[in-house]
């Protein structure tokens, strides 16, 4: 929706400096003030304001659940929107806190959900723009900034690898443009694969999706389809992506699964994609994928509606549980050996492992300890 024009609120008159009428003048002086110490505020900047005190007295007013669970989820719902808020000093110290690695080369940071990293329509604040600010956090005001190595999607946690010089971001890219670097997730499905491990090799292609909510979607382009009981070769789209993604099940039950996943190429969204259209076992979280046709919460059973303690209409709020676990680097440079890097899930994660019954493997068990504290908060 367009942002409303100030002559349309009576705000303001082009060219004249004056608020119209009496009875808009009360109202009008924060805005008119304003203006007069910064230049003429525009309306676009005056509907983003209006937006932001809605949405924190919104916030403000909004009840506090007495469910753990669902308390939980308002915290990453309010968590995830004050992100975009942030002043980017606090943002680059929050980042230098999750700083899982760093060497002359390299510096690795648990990147958290919510957070983009590269800046578009909509992004007040990203990864990219505070690399400046954390590098002269790390080594002083003379730094260079740091520079990107690989992208992770916004709603994607875990391992992200930054370099200090432009040369070496460049040889860590060519790694993951060559697959030679050894990337592992972790992700939570609603249901259980069959079989318990196997690689899903089955190409991607992007298509729009008609309806009333005409979008695009990444979507499954296979080689064969079935015709009259019989296997027959399909045509393939020129625009397809060859992709391939190894799988295997850590822990399951009867409605969920803890999953490894390990993709040896790197489409967008091949993981999400492989899982809910070629498994058919969505990530949990997933909003997009669990549905081809349109755009709405992921549906979820009864049963893990009440393990996670939540009624389907506040399903919307549930983050997407896929988390870059862990990254292996080749030996480069200076480096003479691999270099094994390992992030611990975020906190939403480790509870909803905990609700829905899974269990960590044994190496990790010290973060499945800090999942059963956080259920017993």
């Amino acid at each position: 929706m367009a942002a409303p024009s100030c002559n349309a609120l009576g705000l303001w008159v082009r060219g004249s400096g004056q608020c119209l009428g009496s009875r808009f003048i009360l109202a009008c002086q924060p805005f008119c003030s304003s203006a007069a110490a910064s230049g003429t505020l525009n309306a676009q900047k005056l509907a983003e304001k209006l937006r932001s005190q809605k949405q924190e007295q919104k916030t403000k007013t909004q009840p506090v659940p007495t469910n753990p669970v669902q308390r939980r989820v308002q915290e990453l719902v309010r968590f995830t929107q004050q992100l975009q808020r942030v002043h980017p000093n606090v943002l680059a110290k929050a980042l230098s806190r999750g700083i899982v690695h760093q060497d002359k080369d390299l510096v690795v940071i648990n990147k958290p959900y919510g957070l983009p990293v590269h800046g578009g329509p909509g992004v007040q604040l990203c990864i990219s723009d505070v690399l400046p600010i954390l590098a002269k956090m790390l080594r002083g005001h003379k730094a260079e900034p740091l520079h990107l190595c690989h992208r992770l999607d916004k709603e994607t946690t875990g391992v992200m690898v930054l370099a200090w010089e432009k040369e070496m971001a460049h040889q860590v890219q060519e790694l993951f443009r060559t697959r030679q670097v050894v990337k592992k997730y972790w992700a939570i499905a609603v249901r259980v694969p069959v079989p318990s491990a196997g690689v899903v090799d089955i190409p991607i292609v992007e298509k729009e999706v008609q309806g009333p909510q005409q979008h695009y979607k990444m979507t499954l382009s296979p080689g064969y389809r079935m015709d009259n009981g019989k296997m027959v070769r399909a045509r393939t789209s020129r625009n397809a992506h060859v992709a391939v993604t190894q799988y295997q099940v850590l822990s399951s039950t009867l409605s969920s699964a803890l999953l490894e996943l390990q993709p040896i190429t790197g489409i967008k969204h091949q993981l999400r994609v492989h899982l809910s259209f070629g498994l058919d076992c969505p990530i949990l979280g997933d909003h997009k994928y669990s549905d081809w046709n349109k755009l709405a919460p992921q549906k979820l059973s009864v049963g893990t509606l009440k393990k996670l303690g939540l009624k389907q209409a506040k399903a919307r709020h549930i983050p997407l549980h896929l988390h870059a676990r862990q990254l292996v680097l080749p030996a480069l440079g200076s480096r003479k050996e691999e270099l094994n890097l390992v992030c611990k899930p975020p906190r939403y994660f480790l509870c909803s492992l905990r609700r829905l019954d899974l269990r960590m493997p044994s190496q990790d068990q010290s973060g499945d300890d800090e999942a059963g504290r956080l259920r017993a908060q």
